[in-house]
């Protein structure tokens, strides 16, 4: 036989680590066997630990793995959370510039209709005074219709601008104690003629209670509940009275009209939203009354309350709370008549205002009433007009609050005068809504009007001021 082959040096020096390797292996194993468990198994414990070992490894990879998820997750957190910040950012620049515009149009609406209601309130003297010259038959009619045509505008103007000012939160209201019967009656006076027009009766329970809130804002409502109740009431009679209530003073008005229906009752204090009374026969307006009345109410916090009964009509009321003057309220003329034009008649009566026609139509309007006028474009104007006169003075100042700039107000222009002539009854007319100069007129004890001036609440404001 052959002999094998003699080995390598390197596959000696192999076999030689490989038994190395083995005892090794031999003496672990005996090693582990000498201290094995109780129960006889000698590789539990090692088999356990090599378990436990993998176990750890596993969630060790799971850990990283998540943490690393959670970096990402983090990541895109923080991209979002940036991101929200900047559509913040660009809502808050957005809604600034949004409140910016929207007061830039209410100024914008403001200022125009001040420029309107200038040649308004003319229009609306010259007519008025026009009314109390005798004329034939039917040029009366045609200067009532193009007084009703005027009352339109001013009522079209006046519910824009109140519309915009109620928006921007700029219409601040001006609460006073007064009586009632100082709202009520001018407003009685003037919807006896209208009612009368349509051919319906206004019948009027006069009330002189106190009452605390904005008169200008309370007439703007039970305004339009008036205008509302004649416009949808073909034949019978509108009501407008008063009922004590615990709470304050509820001022009513009622109508004998088609009535609302139920599912109509909270639509109609919508903008644009008109009862449906199926009546063609009469003029219709935008659906704006009642939703500027729903936003007077809520911001004097006076509740309104509607009952109606289709096809019998409908009463529309306005709780107000009540109020405590300081001194007795003044004598007032008896309703359901016009303060007799004789009580004006030689009232010496200065009027300021910077608008030419505007003097021209008082002049005409109060002339006829029998006063005295004299009429100034301002206060160094009236001077020279009345510097030739004795030093009896004026009864009345009816003064303009927008005088020309730059130069004094109204009131300051007032207040100048009546260091002078201490006894000289105030009364400011304006076509500004701002309840801080309605406020400042009160505590000077003027009176005060809005533009366009009423005629017949004119007579009344300039009766009640010559009383005091």
């Amino acid at each position: 036989m052959e002999s094998e082959p003699a080995a390598t040096p390197r596959e000696s020096e192999l076999l030689a680590e490989n038994d190395r390797l083995r005892r090794i292996c031999n003496a672990l194993i005996e090693r582990v066997e000498s201290s094995g468990a109780a129960s006889g198994a000698p590789y539990t414990a090692f088999e356990h630990t090599v378990l436990l070992a993998e176990q750890v490894r596993e969630r060790t990879e799971t850990l990283h793995h998540t943490l690393d998820e959670l970096g990402q997750v983090n990541t895109q957190l923080r991209d979002e959370i940036s991101s929200r910040v900047n559509i913040e950012e660009r809502l808050r620049e957005a809604k600034q510039d949004a409140e910016t515009a929207n007061l830039s149009k209410t100024k914008f609406l403001a200022a125009v209709s001040h420029d309107l209601l200038q040649p308004l309130n003319a229009a609306r003297l010259f007519t008025s005074a026009l009314a109390d010259h005798e004329v034939p038959e039917a040029s009366r009619t045609l200067v009532g219709q193009i007084s009703r045509s005027l009352k339109d505008v001013e009522t079209l103007l006046g519910t824009l601008v109140d519309i915009s000012r109620l928006d921007a939160g700029v219409l601040k209201p001006d609460i006073a104690p007064f009586a009632a019967g100082e709202l009520l009656d001018a407003l009685a006076e003037e919807y006896h003629q209208v009612a009368a027009s349509q051919g319906l009766t206004l019948h009027y329970v006069p009330c002189n209670v106190v009452i605390d809130s904005d008169l200008q804002l309370l007439a703007r409502v039970v305004r339009n509940f008036l205008t509302n109740a004649i416009r949808y009431t073909r034949h019978g009679r509108v009501l407008l009275g008063c009922r004590r209530r615990p709470q304050g003073l509820e001022i009513i008005v009622g109508d004998t009209g088609p009535g609302i229906d139920a599912g109509q009752r909270e639509a109609i204090f919508q903008e644009f939203r008109r009862a449906d009374t199926r009546d063609e026969g009469r003029e219709r307006g935008l659906g704006l009354g009642l939703a500027i009345v729903d936003r007077i109410a809520t911001m004097l916090s006076h509740p309104l309350t509607l009952h109606s009964v289709p096809g019998h009509g409908s009463s529309f009321s306005v709780l107000v709370p009540y109020g405590q003057l300081a001194a007795e309220p003044v004598t007032r003329a008896p309703s359901g008549t016009l303060p007799v034009d004789e009580r004006l008649a030689g009232i010496r009566v200065w009027v300021i205002d910077n608008d030419p026609t505007i003097l021209d139509g008082m002049q005409a309007l109060l002339g006829g009433w029998g006063c005295q006028v004299v009429t100034a474009v301002s206060l160094d104007a009236l001077s020279r007009a009345t510097e030739d006169q004795d030093a009896i003075g004026a009864d009345l100042l009816i003064v303009d609050y927008h005088l020309d700039q730059p130069g004094p107000n109204g009131l300051s222009v007032a207040q100048k005068l009546c260091e002078t002539w201490p006894s000289l009854s105030v009364l400011l007319v304006t076509a500004n809504h701002d309840a801080a100069i309605t406020a400042r007129s009160r505590e000077l004890g003027y009176g005060c009007l809005l533009k366009p001036v009423k005629p017949l609440r004119l007579k009344m404001q300039l009766l009640n001021l010559l009383e005091r």
